[in-house]
């Protein structure tokens, strides 16, 4: 009896492993849906200007509030600038849990490194085909690296799309709240539409958000206009194109989604509860 009973318990502990790994079953819990009400995104380093008291300069990060870890994906460039802006906006580098790098370009990790002096305590979330060198590097700080190959759980609520792309990798953040999917993208070099359809296809939800780095400034126009109806076409209700997606674009994507447009730069804070489907 004592046998079936442990086989019996090593049978239900392996089934339940496999669902907590797969995020097509990781559902957020409905007693927490209030949880949602806080959860925040500020952009700290962009090249759009938003809040005049903070500098802008080519390349991306961003602050995600409001989950149960708080999350900084990417770093910008300028390990200066990042910080001043964190400081400015009043954001303490010792209140981050995780830095998320959606890639290894330098306007993207290179602020990396004055953070990691002030806050060496977080796990670092990179591309699987990342070089050993950034790896030994954010090591040699003490912080913790977690190279992602596949769709994986970051957090309760909080995901990467899993590493794309054949020539730059790169990954994305993905969100789950009960008003669909946030994606936040970096640089979106594997494709921006290719970015939201790996998020549909693996997380099954409406995309409430799509924010970030589209990856649009060297496409003509008819290109833009192209992507950003498939886009909308694809069901993502609102849209923030940031860093690399490039002045046309943005135009491009006011003009298509009106209202659902979100005005960005650096010092933006989007109120997730404030987005509905």
């Amino acid at each position: 009896m004592i046998k079936l009973f442990i086989s019996i318990l090593l049978v239900f502990l392996a089934l339940t492993h496999t669902a907590e790994s797969d995020p097509k079953e990781a559902e957020p819990e409905s007693s927490s849906v209030s949880q949602y009400d806080s959860i925040s995104i500020t952009i700290l380093y962009s090249n759009n200007p938003f809040d005049k008291r903070l500098a802008t300069s080519w390349g991306f990060a961003c602050l995600i509030k409001g989950i149960d870890k708080t999350i900084l994906f990417d770093a910008g460039a300028d390990g200066k600038i990042l910080l001043s802006n964190m400081e400015k906006l009043g954001i303490n580098p010792s209140d981050i849990d995780i830095v998320f790098l959606s890639h290894t370009h330098s306007n993207h990790v290179g602020g990396l490194w004055a953070f990691l002096k002030k806050n060496h305590g977080v796990d670092v979330y990179l591309p699987a085909f990342s070089g050993a060198e950034i790896s030994g590097r954010i090591k040699a700080f003490g912080a913790n690296v977690i190279k992602v190959s596949r769709p994986i759980r970051i957090t309760d609520v909080a995901y990467s799309t899993g590493s794309m792309g054949r020539g730059v990798s790169e990954q994305s953040l993905i969100i789950r709240t009960p008003e669909g999917i946030v994606i936040v993208t970096g640089c979106a070099h594997p494709g921006i539409v290719e970015i939201v359809k790996r998020a549909i296809f693996s997380f099954g939800r409406n995309v409430l958000l799509l924010v970030g780095g589209f990856h649009l400034i060297s496409k003509s126009e008819k290109e833009i206009y192209d992507i950003a109806r498939t886009i909308k076409s694809l069901g993502v209700k609102y849209i923030a194109p940031e860093h690399c997606s490039g002045d046309k674009a943005r135009k491009i994507f006011k003009k298509i989604y009106g209202k659902y447009y979100i005005e960005s730069g650096v010092g933006k804070t989007i109120y997730i509860h404030e987005l509905k489907q």
